[in-house]
């Protein structure tokens, strides 16, 4: 399981954590959090271990190591503590075992630091596992466009007693006065459906898908659709479909795959027309 880790030790370590994240740093083990814009745009997931008095290791995407070393450290200001990345290695193990526990997955795990081991999950399982628990990730579920509570990051990640933070103004008033208008949820479908597929419900675009494997993807639905609502995921464009530019058909599709497709377009269409593919944008490539 490809991680970074950053750091924070000293005396105002977990004082300074808890002004900066959405959720407390645990007394021990681990716990879910938040690293927010102050306008609760999400900049990183953050798995929380307590590995001493003052001493905090935050477990985050591979890729975002640095933003959140950066981010802490502009941030810091007075506070006592130093802010560094780490190396190390991770592996799954389900069940209880010596290392920090994981709630990605839906089942007891735990995340084990430096060490080989035969019982750890390759990735594609674990990938199966995180989408079932419909458990975001950055770059998948999460961007600019998502609220933490549409990816269910709230009964999760966000302490609603805790004191302030950066975004916890909006996350508040979002959760005692408003309602989202989508959520985030698990869609049994047919193949594997590419990221941004549209999700459709009685003929209306609903949704989107944001992850998938074979038989199971993560969208993003409107909460108006039932559980048990009967969906359509649109996938590939079939041979022959029509490609249109500016209201006229400039070619035709000859052969394609979710997210990509193949087809003959008359020469004079730029490179960075915007074309449409059976009602769906679709650009050159």
């Amino acid at each position: 399981m490809r991680r970074s880790y950053v750091a924070v030790r000293g005396p105002d370590a977990v004082e300074y954590l808890n002004r900066m994240l959405s959720n407390d740093v645990p007394e021990s083990g681990s716990a879910d959090a938040l690293l927010l814009t102050p306008k609760a745009r999400v900049i990183a997931l953050l798995l929380v271990w307590r590995r001493g008095e003052d001493d905090v290791l935050l477990l985050t995407e591979p890729e975002l190591g640095e933003v959140v070393r950066a981010q802490l450290t502009r941030m810091r200001f007075a506070a006592k503590c130093d802010i560094e990345l780490e190396q190390h290695t991770s592996a799954i193990v389900l069940g209880e075992h010596e290392g920090i526990p994981n709630r990605d997955f839906g089942v007891v795990a735990t995340e084990v630091l430096d060490t080989e081991l035969d019982a750890a999950l390759p990735d594609d399982e674990l990938e199966r596992l995180r989408i079932e628990a419909a458990t975001p990730r950055v770059g998948r579920e999460i961007d600019d466009r998502v609220l933490p509570a549409e990816a269910g990051l709230d009964t999760r990640a966000i302490s609603f007693d805790k004191g302030c933070y950066p975004g916890q103004e909006p996350v508040a008033r979002q959760h005692y006065r408003g309602k989202v208008n989508r959520r985030l949820r698990v869609l049994d479908v047919d193949g594997v459906p590419a990221p941004e597929s549209p999700v459709v419900y009685a003929g209306k675009d609903v949704g989107r898908v944001t992850s998938a494997v074979p038989g199971l993807a993560l969208a993003y639905v409107r909460v108006e659709v039932p559980d048990d609502a009967s969906l359509e995921v649109e996938g590939a464009p079939k041979p022959e479909t029509p490609v249109v530019h500016d209201g006229k058909e400039v070619g035709r599709v000859t052969s394609a795959v979710p997210g990509l497709a193949l087809a003959y377009v008359r020469v004079e269409v730029p490179e960075d027309a915007a074309l449409e593919i059976d009602g769906r944008r679709a650009r050159l490539h």
